[in-house]
Protein backbone atom coordinates (compact mmCIF):
# COMPACT_ATOMS: atom_id res chain seq x y z
CA UNK A 1 0.00 0.00 0.00
CA UNK A 2 1.46 3.38 -1.00
CA UNK A 3 0.35 4.98 2.29
CA UNK A 4 2.43 2.51 4.31
CA UNK A 5 6.15 2.84 4.73
CA UNK A 6 8.46 0.44 2.92
CA UNK A 7 11.45 -1.47 4.30
CA UNK A 8 13.91 -3.26 2.02
CA UNK A 9 15.86 -5.98 3.83
CA UNK A 10 18.60 -8.14 2.33
CA UNK A 11 19.90 -11.43 3.67
CA UNK A 12 16.38 -11.98 4.97
CA UNK A 13 15.77 -15.68 4.35
CA UNK A 14 17.06 -16.63 7.81
CA UNK A 15 19.05 -15.46 10.81
CA UNK A 16 19.42 -11.81 11.74
CA UNK A 17 17.84 -10.51 8.52
CA UNK A 18 14.77 -12.68 8.98
CA UNK A 19 14.34 -11.44 12.56
CA UNK A 20 14.71 -7.80 11.49
CA UNK A 21 12.02 -8.39 8.86
CA UNK A 22 9.69 -9.63 11.60
CA UNK A 23 10.31 -6.48 13.63
CA UNK A 24 9.65 -4.26 10.61
CA UNK A 25 6.42 -6.12 9.81
CA UNK A 26 5.25 -5.80 13.41
CA UNK A 27 5.67 -2.03 13.10
CA UNK A 28 3.58 -1.90 9.94
CA UNK A 29 6.21 -1.67 7.20
CA UNK A 30 5.51 -3.22 3.84
CA UNK A 31 8.50 -5.41 3.02
CA UNK A 32 10.75 -6.29 0.16
CA UNK A 33 12.91 -9.12 1.47
CA UNK A 34 15.82 -10.46 -0.53
CA UNK A 35 18.37 -13.26 -0.31
CA UNK A 36 20.61 -15.28 -2.61
CA UNK A 37 19.02 -18.54 -1.49
CA UNK A 38 15.43 -19.79 -1.79
CA UNK A 39 12.81 -18.63 0.70
CA UNK A 40 10.77 -21.39 2.27
CA UNK A 41 7.85 -18.97 2.51
CA UNK A 42 8.63 -15.30 2.79
CA UNK A 43 5.15 -14.56 4.14
CA UNK A 44 5.37 -16.80 7.20
CA UNK A 45 5.51 -14.64 10.32
CA UNK A 46 5.55 -11.48 8.19
CA UNK A 47 2.29 -11.02 6.29
CA UNK A 48 0.35 -11.98 9.43
CA UNK A 49 0.91 -8.38 10.52
CA UNK A 50 -1.26 -7.23 7.63
CA UNK A 51 1.61 -5.88 5.55
CA UNK A 52 2.53 -6.64 1.96
CA UNK A 53 5.56 -8.88 1.55
CA UNK A 54 7.50 -9.29 -1.67
CA UNK A 55 10.39 -11.76 -1.76
CA UNK A 56 13.23 -11.58 -4.25
CA UNK A 57 15.80 -14.32 -4.81
CA UNK A 58 18.82 -12.65 -6.37
CA UNK A 59 22.59 -12.83 -6.30
CA UNK A 60 23.40 -9.53 -4.61
CA UNK A 61 27.09 -9.90 -5.43
CA UNK A 62 26.23 -8.80 -8.98
CA UNK A 63 25.00 -5.58 -10.57
CA UNK A 64 22.15 -7.50 -12.19
CA UNK A 65 21.00 -8.90 -8.84
CA UNK A 66 21.03 -5.48 -7.18
CA UNK A 67 19.18 -3.92 -10.12
CA UNK A 68 16.53 -6.64 -9.92
CA UNK A 69 16.04 -5.89 -6.24
CA UNK A 70 15.79 -2.13 -6.76
CA UNK A 71 13.29 -2.64 -9.58
CA UNK A 72 11.01 -4.47 -7.14
CA UNK A 73 10.45 -1.21 -5.27
CA UNK A 74 9.22 0.39 -8.50
CA UNK A 75 8.53 4.05 -7.82
CA UNK A 76 7.88 3.63 -4.08
CA UNK A 77 10.12 5.44 -1.64
CA UNK A 78 12.30 3.17 0.50
CA UNK A 79 11.96 4.42 4.07
CA UNK A 80 14.23 1.84 5.70
CA UNK A 81 17.09 -0.08 4.10
CA UNK A 82 18.66 -2.98 5.96
CA UNK A 83 21.82 -4.02 4.11
CA UNK A 84 22.34 -7.35 5.83
CA UNK A 85 23.39 -9.64 2.96
CA UNK A 86 26.78 -11.21 3.47
CA UNK A 87 28.55 -14.48 4.07
CA UNK A 88 31.77 -15.84 5.43
CA UNK A 89 34.50 -18.18 4.29
CA UNK A 90 36.59 -20.19 6.68
CA UNK A 91 39.86 -22.14 6.37
CA UNK A 92 43.25 -20.95 5.18
CA UNK A 93 43.46 -18.40 2.39
CA UNK A 94 45.73 -20.61 0.29
CA UNK A 95 43.13 -23.39 0.45
CA UNK A 96 40.27 -21.20 -0.82
CA UNK A 97 39.11 -21.12 -4.41
CA UNK A 98 39.44 -17.73 -6.08
CA UNK A 99 35.75 -17.80 -7.02
CA UNK A 100 34.81 -18.39 -3.38
CA UNK A 101 36.77 -15.51 -1.86
CA UNK A 102 35.80 -13.17 -4.68
CA UNK A 103 32.14 -13.95 -4.00
CA UNK A 104 32.60 -12.97 -0.34
CA UNK A 105 34.10 -9.62 -1.38
CA UNK A 106 31.52 -9.04 -4.10
CA UNK A 107 28.63 -9.80 -1.73
CA UNK A 108 29.86 -8.14 1.45
CA UNK A 109 31.42 -5.05 -0.14
CA UNK A 110 30.63 -4.46 -3.82
CA UNK A 111 27.00 -5.55 -3.73
CA UNK A 112 26.39 -3.60 -0.52
CA UNK A 113 27.73 -0.40 -2.06
CA UNK A 114 25.85 -0.94 -5.33
CA UNK A 115 22.65 -1.09 -3.27
CA UNK A 116 23.45 1.69 -0.84
CA UNK A 117 24.37 4.42 -3.30
CA UNK A 118 21.11 4.70 -5.28
CA UNK A 119 18.93 4.23 -2.21
CA UNK A 120 20.86 6.85 -0.25
CA UNK A 121 20.59 9.31 -3.14
CA UNK A 122 16.81 8.91 -3.05
CA UNK A 123 16.68 9.30 0.73
CA UNK A 124 18.89 12.39 0.74
CA UNK A 125 16.74 13.95 -2.00
CA UNK A 126 13.69 13.46 0.27
CA UNK A 127 15.58 14.55 3.38
CA UNK A 128 14.67 11.43 5.36
CA UNK A 129 15.44 7.75 5.67
CA UNK A 130 17.10 5.18 7.91
CA UNK A 131 19.76 2.65 6.96
CA UNK A 132 21.02 -0.30 8.99
CA UNK A 133 24.19 -1.97 7.71
CA UNK A 134 25.33 -5.27 9.19
CA UNK A 135 29.04 -5.09 9.90
CA UNK A 136 30.68 -7.29 12.52
CA UNK A 137 33.01 -7.24 15.49
CA UNK A 138 35.14 -9.34 13.12
CA UNK A 139 36.03 -6.06 11.43
CA UNK A 140 38.06 -5.16 14.53
CA UNK A 141 40.06 -8.41 14.53
CA UNK A 142 42.76 -9.80 12.26
CA UNK A 143 40.95 -12.94 11.17
CA UNK A 144 43.30 -15.86 10.83
CA UNK A 145 41.52 -18.67 8.93
CA UNK A 146 38.78 -16.18 8.09
CA UNK A 147 40.99 -13.49 6.60
CA UNK A 148 38.87 -12.40 3.63
CA UNK A 149 35.65 -12.23 5.64
CA UNK A 150 37.15 -10.21 8.50
CA UNK A 151 38.83 -7.91 6.02
CA UNK A 152 35.52 -7.34 4.23
CA UNK A 153 33.81 -6.48 7.51
CA UNK A 154 36.62 -4.08 8.44
CA UNK A 155 35.74 -2.26 5.23
CA UNK A 156 32.00 -2.31 5.98
CA UNK A 157 32.45 -1.06 9.57
CA UNK A 158 34.68 1.78 8.39
CA UNK A 159 32.53 2.66 5.39
CA UNK A 160 29.36 2.85 7.47
CA UNK A 161 30.99 5.29 9.90
CA UNK A 162 32.40 7.42 7.09
CA UNK A 163 29.23 7.68 5.03
CA UNK A 164 27.23 8.33 8.18
CA UNK A 165 29.43 11.33 8.84
CA UNK A 166 29.12 12.55 5.26
CA UNK A 167 25.33 12.51 5.58
CA UNK A 168 25.03 13.82 9.15
CA UNK A 169 23.11 16.95 8.12
CA UNK A 170 20.92 15.29 5.47
CA UNK A 171 18.07 13.88 7.56
CA UNK A 172 19.31 10.35 6.73
CA UNK A 173 20.91 8.20 9.42
CA UNK A 174 23.34 5.29 8.99
CA UNK A 175 23.65 2.69 11.74
CA UNK A 176 26.17 -0.15 11.72
CA UNK A 177 25.17 -3.31 13.58
CA UNK A 178 28.20 -5.25 14.79
CA UNK A 179 27.25 -8.75 15.94
CA UNK A 180 29.56 -11.37 17.32
CA UNK A 181 29.06 -15.11 16.77
CA UNK A 182 25.32 -15.61 16.24
CA UNK A 183 23.21 -18.76 15.89
CA UNK A 184 22.60 -18.65 12.14
CA UNK A 185 23.57 -20.59 9.01
CA UNK A 186 26.75 -18.52 8.80
CA UNK A 187 29.19 -21.11 10.17
CA UNK A 188 27.78 -24.02 8.16
CA UNK A 189 27.92 -21.97 4.98
CA UNK A 190 31.46 -20.81 5.76
CA UNK A 191 32.65 -24.40 6.34
CA UNK A 192 33.48 -23.72 9.99
CA UNK A 193 31.45 -26.30 11.92
CA UNK A 194 34.64 -28.08 13.03
CA UNK A 195 36.09 -24.94 14.63
CA UNK A 196 35.96 -23.80 18.24
CA UNK A 197 33.84 -20.77 17.39
CA UNK A 198 31.63 -22.87 15.15
CA UNK A 199 30.80 -25.19 18.05
CA UNK A 200 30.53 -22.55 20.77
CA UNK A 201 27.31 -21.18 22.24
CA UNK A 202 26.18 -18.19 20.19
CA UNK A 203 23.89 -15.19 20.47
CA UNK A 204 20.21 -15.46 19.61
CA UNK A 205 19.59 -13.78 16.22
CA UNK A 206 16.31 -12.31 17.51
CA UNK A 207 18.20 -10.49 20.27
CA UNK A 208 20.85 -9.26 17.84
CA UNK A 209 18.18 -8.08 15.42
CA UNK A 210 16.38 -6.10 18.11
CA UNK A 211 19.63 -4.40 19.16
CA UNK A 212 20.20 -3.28 15.58
CA UNK A 213 16.60 -2.27 14.90
CA UNK A 214 16.30 -0.14 18.03
CA UNK A 215 19.70 1.50 17.42
CA UNK A 216 18.64 2.31 13.86
CA UNK A 217 15.38 3.87 15.03
CA UNK A 218 17.35 6.00 17.50
CA UNK A 219 19.78 7.08 14.78
CA UNK A 220 22.82 5.67 16.57
CA UNK A 221 26.04 5.45 14.57
CA UNK A 222 26.79 1.85 15.57
CA UNK A 223 25.84 -0.82 18.04
CA UNK A 224 27.80 -3.84 19.29
CA UNK A 225 25.44 -6.49 20.60
CA UNK A 226 26.33 -8.11 23.92
CA UNK A 227 28.77 -7.39 26.73
CA UNK A 228 31.21 -10.11 25.65
CA UNK A 229 31.37 -8.68 22.14
CA UNK A 230 31.80 -5.14 23.48
CA UNK A 231 34.75 -6.39 25.56
CA UNK A 232 36.33 -7.98 22.48
CA UNK A 233 36.07 -4.74 20.53
CA UNK A 234 37.60 -2.76 23.39
CA UNK A 235 40.46 -5.26 23.71
CA UNK A 236 41.09 -5.19 19.96
CA UNK A 237 41.59 -1.45 20.21
CA UNK A 238 44.65 -1.85 22.43
CA UNK A 239 46.11 -5.16 21.24
CA UNK A 240 48.42 -5.53 18.24
CA UNK A 241 47.07 -7.08 15.04
CA UNK A 242 49.53 -9.94 15.50
CA UNK A 243 47.97 -10.64 18.89
CA UNK A 244 44.38 -10.55 17.65
CA UNK A 245 45.38 -12.78 14.72
CA UNK A 246 46.74 -15.38 17.15
CA UNK A 247 43.62 -15.10 19.31
CA UNK A 248 41.42 -15.54 16.25
CA UNK A 249 43.45 -18.56 15.13
CA UNK A 250 42.55 -20.38 18.36
CA UNK A 251 38.86 -19.88 17.56
CA UNK A 252 38.75 -20.38 13.80
CA UNK A 253 41.53 -22.83 12.88
CA UNK A 254 40.10 -25.93 11.18
CA UNK A 255 39.72 -28.77 13.67
CA UNK A 256 40.00 -26.48 16.71
CA UNK A 257 36.54 -27.56 17.86
CA UNK A 258 37.78 -31.06 18.65
CA UNK A 259 35.74 -34.19 18.16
Amino acid sequence: MPDRKLALITGASSGIGREIAKLAAAEGYDLIVAADEPFVDAAIGLSESGVEVQSIEADLSTSAGVEELLAAASDRAIDVLVANAGHGLGRGFLDQDVAAWRHVIDTNITGTLLLLQPVLKQMVARGEGKVLITGSIAGHLAGSFQAVYNGSKAFVDSFAAAIGNELKDSGVTITCLKPGATETNFFARAGMLDTKVGQAEKDDPADVARSGWEAMKDGEHSVVHGLKNKAQVLAAGVLSEATTAEMHRKQAEPGSGGA
